[in-house]
Parts: C-alpha cells; structure tokens; sequence
C-alpha cells in the first residue's frame, strides 16, 4: 500500500501543481487584475456562500461510495444507478435552495442573481465529476484518477485561455464569461469520464427504488453531514466580510487574492486525502497496519506545509505587490496568516481522512460543529475591527484548534503511537527555515525575490532528507517497479 500511495502521490501532486498553479496563477489571477476592484470580490463571496451549502449535491456520496467500493468492488453496477440518480435530484435541489437563501441573505440584484444561479450549477457539475472519479478511485484505478483529477482544469485552461487571450476578446472580457467557461469544462469532463466507466457499468440508466435510495442516504448521510459542517468554518470567512463591512466587496478582494495562494497551496493535500481514503479505508477492513502510511503521509504533508509557509510568510509582501496590480503590506499581512494555517490543514487532511475512513464521523461532526461556533465567534468580534486581517486570523485559530481534535481523536480511536523523534525533527526543520528566512530577508536586500525564496523552499526539502523526514531510500523502493 504505501508503494501505491508513494507513486500515485508523485504523479498526482507533480499533475495537479503543473496544471492547477498555472490555472490559478495564469487564468484566475488575470482575470482578478482584470476586472475593476470588487467584482471578482462579489464572485468570490457567492462561489463561498454557495460552497457552505453544496453538500447538498453531493450529501457525502463520493466518499462513502469510495470507502464502500474499494472495500467490495463488485457493487459498482449495483449501486451506481442508484447513486446517480440521487445525485441529480440533489443537484437540482442544492441549486434551488442555495439561490432562495441567496435572495434571502440579499443577493436581489438580476446580475447578482444570475451570477449565483450560474455558480450553483457550476458547483453541483463540479461534485459529479467527483462521483464519477470516486468511481475511479473506489476500483483501484489509482493512476487514472490522478490523470483525471486534471482534466477539468485543463480544458478551463484552454476555454479561460481563449476567451482572455483571443483575437478582440479581452476587453470584452465579463465575469459570466469566466463562470460559463467552467460550465463548459465540467461537462466535457462528465461525458469523458462517463464514456470510459461505461463498459464496467453493464446496461446505464437511471433507478429509483425508493427502500435502496433511503438505504443509501441514510448510509451517506454521516459523511454529508462532516462535509457541510468542515465547509461552513472554512468557507463563511469572505461571506462574512462581505456582509459586516461597509465596503465588503472590495475587502473580499483582498482577502481573495491572497487565498488563492493557500487555495495553491492546499492542492496536494486535498488531493493526497482522496487518495488515502481508499487505502486507509482497505487497511482497516483487512486489519492492515495504518500507522506506516500514516507517518508516511504526515511526514510528507508536513514537510512540504512548514517549507512553503514559512517561505511565503517571510517574503509574502513582496509577492502579493508582484502578483496583484492592487497587492500591498496589508495583503501581504493576510497571505502571512492564511499561510501559517496551512500547516494545521495540511495535518487535518492526514487525520480526518483516517477518522473518516474508520467511519468515526459523530465524534467528527462534534469537532466540527465547535470549529463553527468558534469561528462565527471569531469572525464577528475581528472583521468589524481588522477587516479581511482578522478573518485570517480567525482561520488559522478555528483551524489550529480543530486539528488539535482530529489529532486528538485519532490517536485515542485508533491508538496511534506517539513519534516524539519525528515532532523534534518537524520543529527542528522549522527552526532552520525560520533562521534561514531571516537572514535572506534582512542581509541579503539586493538579491532578487525568486532566488531567495527559491533557497527557502530548496532548504526545507534538504533539511527533510537530513533529518529524515523526507527518506530517498524508501520512496525509491515504494516507486521503483518490481
């Protein structure tokens, strides 16, 4: 198991960083510089407010069909029908209830509508091409899913691309343009992966039957529930700003722009849980020992976590001022916060996919039902004072705290071992960054911002495989083929 992981987390993350970064930076970027200030805040704001309530598409459907396919395989013909069928009447349900709650929230205007309405459908597209990959994921196709997690965002690449960088098309160039060309993308995607899962699916159609659909969505129900409370405190930051500040958009804005680069950043953790729920969820049926993946993975994660972080938070003013036509100090102040909760998410990917794997879910919804309640807290008492600053503030703490609990959880639900050796290493690694990022920052003023923080970045991952963190030795083993 930890020769699949290691090769399909190669591949994945090396996929994922090429074309995602290069959508997020190339395309997402450029059309926030683009548009006058604000309005990709106001896109920003409804693509969160309708994130919090898109579980209601999906209703934890992925990954409780990947943890029950890849323990029984041969179910994918029995339950597929059935899933899809609920998946479209959730879909049209989410998209219903999500702009009545806009309307009501005060999103009245016809643009605004629109936009969100547009956003809605855009989102439910999104988890299909999930489903459908979980399929993927649930039948050992590892190395396919990798590929597929791309394709979306690759052909968005191209759509975006044409229409920003096309002959008379960019000072044309609108909002709706941009969610239309994700429209787009995601329908491409869905009838390419719905034409190679086609021959396992025997005779494809839609199947209602109403005790196996409330079989299913009282067995899915738990996983929904994790989700929709995981993605209210980590999605009601810029709803917030929006509504509790005068000039809500705009600070939006700010607040989007340096999300983006947590939202980079979090690509290879987002996609390295999907590919651990499957095999920690076979490790648990078959009574395999988790805690080699385990260390596996949380080393992995964290090593990559505390490099990047720490890189960023040093030189985060001078990025954002390169990265954005509007970039400033108090930017880069946010981008320092939201980098620093980058390490707490990164280790709640490792545990929460390991708890949600060992179908742990009523403790988890506990967690997280207090990480709303803090974080709503929070938010209410820091944005009126500090603007988009204290809403980054209040995720790394809500975040921070949440993890702690994960970790908490698993160990004494699964009994993990304590790694002192490999927390003093974790610290140890930090420390050199941490001194080295000082030294580049206050002595070395003239040497250009890419090579310093380059350095960083290259120090953290040698001081990894120094002190073991990161092992040449055994990922070579795990990748190299038999």
């Amino acid at each position: 198991m930890n020769r699949e992981f290691a090769g399909n987390a190669v591949l994945i993350v090396v996929l994922n960083l090429v074309v995602k970064s290069f959508y997020l930076f190339g395309i997402d970027r450029t059309v926030q510089n683009l548009l006058p200030e604000g309005e990709y805040g106001l896109y920003f704001t409804l693509f969160n407010f309708a994130f919090i309530f898109q579980i209601i598409s999906d209703f934890g459907l992925q990954n409780f069909n990947a943890r029950n396919l890849s323990q029984s395989r041969h179910l994918l013909q029995k339950y597929f029908p059935h899933l899809l069928t609920i998946k479209l009447l959730l879909g049209a349900a989410f998209t219903v209830i999500t702009v009545l709650l806009g309307y009501w929230w005060g999103f009245r205007s016809t643009g605004v509508w629109v936009l969100l309405l547009i956003i809605c459908v855009n989102q439910f597209l999104q988890t299909l091409v999930l489903f459908l990959r979980s399929n993927l994921a649930g039948l050992g196709l590892y190395r396919l899913d990798s590929w597929a997690s791309v394709l979306d965002k690759s052909l968005l690449v191209i759509i975006a691309g044409v229409l920003l960088w096309g002959p008379g098309l960019r000072t044309h160039f609108t909002i709706i343009w941009f969610v239309l060309a994700q429209t787009g993308a995601y329908v491409i995607t869905i009838f390419l992966l719905l034409w190679y899962l086609r021959p396992r699916l025997g005779q494809l159609r839609l199947r209602w039957r109403g005790a196996q659909v409330q079989s299913l969505l009282r067995q899915s129900a738990p996983y929904a529930l994790v989700v929709f409370l995981m993605t209210a405190y980590t999605r009601l930051d810029a709803v917030m700003i929006e509504k509790l500040l005068p000039n809500g958009a705009v600070e939006a804005d700010r607040y989007a722009s340096a999300f983006r680069l947590l939202d980079a950043s979090n690509i290879a953790g987002y996609l390295l849980a999907g590919l651990l729920l499957p095999m920690f969820a076979r490790q648990l049926k078959t009574a395999t020992s988790i805690v080699p993946l385990t260390r596996l993975a949380i080393s992995t994660m964290w090593t990559g976590a505390i490099s990047l972080s720490i890189s960023v938070i040093w030189f985060a003013v001078p990025i954002m001022t390169r990265l954005y036509t509007n970039g400033d100090g108090y930017s880069g102040a946010i981008l320092q916060w939201l980098m620093l909760t980058f390490i707490p998410m990164s280790g709640g990917y490792v545990y929460g996919t390991l708890l949600t794997a060992n179908a742990s879910l009523r403790l988890m919804n506990w967690v997280f039902v207090a990480g709303i309640f803090i974080n709503i807290t929070l938010n209410l008492l820091l944005i009126p004072r500090y603007g988009a600053l204290g809403a980054a503030q209040a995720t790394f703490i809500t975040q921070s705290l949440t993890f702690l609990a994960q970790l908490a959880l698993a160990k004494h639900l699964l009994q993990l071992p304590f790694a002192p050796a490999l927390l003093l290493r974790l610290i140890l690694l930090s420390g050199l960054l941490v001194a080295l990022g000082y030294y580049l920052n206050t002595h070395l003023l003239s040497v250009p911002l890419f090579v310093k923080f380059s350095t960083c970045i290259c120090a953290g991952i040698l001081g990894a495989f120094a002190l073991k963190l990161l092992d040449l030795k055994s990922w070579w083993s795990w990748l190299r083929p038999q």
